[in-house]
């Protein structure tokens, strides 16, 4: 038994070092002493940080691996689009439609945010709150706080989760979210829930780890406050004539649609773009032999929760299939 116990101890000790990329500070220790002195002076009770502190015990290689890994940057678009727009995505993002009608029509009125939209946001975090990371999230924001590679952004997270613990809106030991740290069924890092996150049920406690109104209105506060626009939507795929000018694709560039339209530019079934004159964007997310898409402003507001234009493009297109737009 104590050789087993050893062996395990070692094999600990090599993973942590030998992970790709990783460069662990000298003494962990030091490190956690520091941090609960800047969390105290942040105004953190003795009680939540001894609480938050209790948890960690040394950085978790795993969270590391994982953040080498992201999906967004390892998978083609087409890749990303077919593993999140599935057709049990479409179902159950249409069943949510209909068991949530009372919640999603109040959060649409007042911030102006399209149901199809929340629901897609929803579906593709979390797969309606399905699945929403098993890490404790304290530990996991010290271990990416710890690792050097984005240590300063972290370390100001973990600092955000440890108010939020301290203002009584969920109890440590169920703060679980992603292994970056994202929290709750939209997946919030916690200066998210600190700027946008919204107490929908009027319970005192914001709960986007329980609470369906609550995660509802907190995604659609976000959106709204990144510039939404609910007259519009996100973007369309379309179809370029041969020899089309690729350099005029990119987010940089913006024409309207009669400048797209005069350019050769049709909708994906070869009909005329829609006449209304919206500025708009073109993409091509895997390259000049992949898809293409025409996207507007929406589309930023939807860049801002996640900068991954893959991201983006799989929310609006689960959006249009939840709502039979296509």
């Amino acid at each position: 038994m104590r050789y087993s116990f050893l062996s395990a101890v070692v094999l600990s000790i090599l993973v942590a070092f030998c992970a790709p990329g990783v460069v662990w500070a000298s003494d962990f220790t030091d490190w956690l002493q520091d941090l609960r002195t800047e969390a105290r002076a942040a105004g953190i009770s003795e009680k939540t940080l001894d609480t938050a502190f209790s948890e960690i015990e040394e950085p978790l290689p795993r969270v590391v691996e994982l953040d080498r890994e992201q999906p967004e940057f390892t998978q083609t678009f087409s890749e990303y689009l077919v593993a999140r727009v599935s057709e049990d995505r479409i179902k159950r993002g249409r069943l949510m439609l209909r068991r949530y009608p009372t919640w999603l029509g109040r959060v649409e009125s007042r911030f102006g945010v399209q149901r199809r939209f929340l629901v897609a946001l929803w579906g593709i975090e979390t797969h309606y709150g399905a699945y929403t990371g098993g890490f404790k999230v304290i530990p996991a924001l010290a271990t990416l706080a710890y690792d050097d590679r984005r240590a300063d952004y972290f370390r100001r997270e973990l600092l955000a989760a440890l108010q939020i613990a301290d203002q009584g809106h969920i109890r440590l030991e169920n703060m679980t979210g992603s292994w970056a740290g994202a929290m709750g069924q939209c997946q919030f890092m916690p200066s998210s829930f600190a700027r946008f996150a919204v107490d929908a049920d009027g319970d005192g406690r914001i709960d986007i780890w329980h609470s369906i109104p609550d995660v509802l209105a907190s995604a659609a506060n976000y959106l709204a406050r990144s510039g939404w626009q609910d007259d519009q939507t996100w973007g369309r795929q379309v179809r370029l004539p041969e020899n089309f000018d690729l350099s005029l694709a990119g987010l940089e560039q913006r024409r309207t649609m009669r400048q797209w339209e005069a350019l050769g530019v049709r909708r994906a079934d070869g009909s005329t773009l829609p006449w209304r004159n919206l500025d708009s964007s073109l993409i091509l997310p895997d390259g000049e032999q992949g898809p293409a898409y025409l996207v507007y402003d929406n589309f930023r507001a939807l860049m801002k929760w996640n900068r991954s234009i893959s991201f983006a493009l799989a929310v609006g297109e689960l959006s249009d299939r939840i709502a039979n737009r296509r």
